[in-house]
């Protein structure tokens, strides 16, 4: 995120429901989509392309997808009030990742400044395999360059960008312009995994095909909870349709899937969210979707932040539930569904040589 802008939603917004459903279904039941699909990807995320560009990278990020778990992560000192940032600290940082290490190896960040730019290093320090480094803004040259510092800075460990986090559906740029963003940002790092973040119907749409070809991993955001009928529906169906959308965008989509944000959040308990929810949740993604090296999700969020609640919304009204994805409350406590998840245990394959190349 930028300190010089307000932040919109990282989730779908409750307007665009009935499309997203009519969408969805359409696609699931009668073809709709797929009659116009033509699976694409980046060449360095189709076949035979592990030599190429990014190809190192990329078959570091598969072997963290398939045997580790990625988690979205905003540091907890980094806060938006007003549209100004506050600056997250190292102190903060290490704590954060600290509480999240025993559970998590892989991390997908939104932003590359405001103190965010010292996740890498930290993250290395303590041992993740993999970092995804977000940027807010990716037509902000000073967020390109602070992304792309971090990554030479840390070879082993940062395996790739996310340009964007729902910059088409946030209406902030066209598909077009995004798509040509990223052509010209894999100009400049052809060794590192290039990707954007937005809500899974846009990456259905048909028109979103020469974007899908820049891509070297699709990062979709699949959120059941934004369904009309998820108050009421059973955990499995929840789960059944995370699912379901990414077997569906792997027929657009050639390259590994990494869900980038699915989950349920904990509170308000009056619009039908729980902790016990959120944990039946993920039990029930994890019986159904288990991780390989083409196809796994990230656990959203991190932490909880009560300054969410009171960001900027394009929608009037309050929005209590931003408040409280979290994995783990503001304070760092795990909630319940951290307490069920076993601890991972050592990677088969190391992250990096100590000289610091990526593993093979």
């Amino acid at each position: 995120m930028s300190a010089r802008a307000p932040r919109p939603r990282v989730v779908p917004r409750f307007e665009f429901v009935a499309r997203v459903s009519t969408l969805l279904l359409a696609a699931l039941c009668c073809g709709a989509v797929q009659a116009q699909a033509v699976a694409a990807c980046h060449r360095a995320a189709g076949p035979g392309a592990a030599a190429d560009s990014a190809g190192a990278a990329l078959q570091t990020l598969r072997r963290a997808m398939a045997s580790g778990r990625f988690v979205a992560y905003q540091p907890t000192s980094l806060r938006l009030y007003d549209g100004r940032a506050t600056r997250a600290d190292a102190a903060s940082i290490r704590a954060d990742l600290r509480a999240l290490r025993p559970h998590f190896d892989g991390l997908i960040t939104y932003d590359v400044l405001n103190g965010a730019e010292q996740v890498p290093a930290i993250a290395a320090s303590l041992g993740f395999r993999a970092v995804i480094l977000g940027l807010w803004e990716p037509f902000d040259e000073a967020q390109v360059e602070a992304a792309l510092a971090a990554a030479r800075a840390q070879p082993a460990l940062v395996v790739g960008l996310s340009l964007g986090n729902e910059t088409v559906f946030g209406k902030r740029r066209t598909l077009a312009q995004l798509a040509a963003r990223i052509e010209a940002i894999h100009r400049r790092a052809p060794q590192l995994v290039l990707s954007t973040s937005e809500p899974f119907h846009i990456f259905l749409d048909p028109a979103a095909a020469p974007l899908l070809a820049q891509l070297d991993l699709m990062l979709p955001n699949v959120h059941p909870v934004f369904e009309p009928w998820f108050r009421d529906a059973p955990d499995e169906n929840a789960a059944r349709f995370v699912v379901d959308v990414v077997a569906k965008l792997g027929e657009r989509y050639c390259g590994p899937i990494l869900v980038k944000e699915t989950g349920v959040p904990t509170a308000p308990e009056s619009a039908g969210f729980s902790a016990p929810r959120q944990a039946r949740f993920y039990a029930a993604l994890g019986r159904q979707f288990p991780a390989s090296r083409q196809r796994a999700f990230a656990w959203f969020a991190a932490f909880d932040a009560a300054w969410r609640e009171h960001d900027w919304h394009p929608v009037p009204g309050k929005h209590p539930e931003e408040a409280h994805w979290g994995l783990f409350f503001e304070d760092r406590r795990p909630k319940p569904v951290i307490t069920a998840l076993p601890a991972l245990q050592p990677p088969p394959h190391p992250a990096a040589h100590p000289s610091g190349k990526r593993g093979t």
